[in-house]
């Protein structure tokens, strides 16, 4: 059974920083493309970020230079280093198996709230 499950989000002052981290079971991330997407109040799901079985990295406009996804294979870990947050910010983030906003699985998500 594949499984995601997000954890490292919370509360945070506009500026600071969060890691986020998603375990995955059933499944060796090394074979397929993992992504980061988030989903703020009342809108739609955004894609965030994406590192592919090849270790190729691919980021969304609104993130390019703020975020830093990275994968621990050995851990079959995700990661995503979250900097320079701003209230815009504020989202549930999901993991997802998959590149871009085409995935098959996707975890419950973490919740970053930014706000000071």
């Amino acid at each position: 059974e594949v499984q995601l499950v997000e954890s490292g989000g919370g509360l945070v002052q506009p500026g600071g920083s969060l890691r986020l981290s998603c375990v995955a079971s059933g499944f060796w991330i090394r074979a397929y493309p993992m992504s980061w997407v988030r989903q703020a109040p009342g809108k739609g799901l955004e894609w965030i970020s994406s590192i592919s079985s090849g270790g190729m990295i691919y980021y969304g406009d609104s993130v390019k230079g703020r975020f830093t996804i990275s994968r621990d294979i050995a851990e079959n870990t995700v990661y995503l280093q979250l900097n320079s947050l701003n209230t815009e910010d504020t989202a549930m983030y999901h993991c997802a198996r998959g590149f871009r906003d085409d995935y098959a699985s996707m975890g419950q998500g973490t919740q970053v709230t930014v706000s000071s």
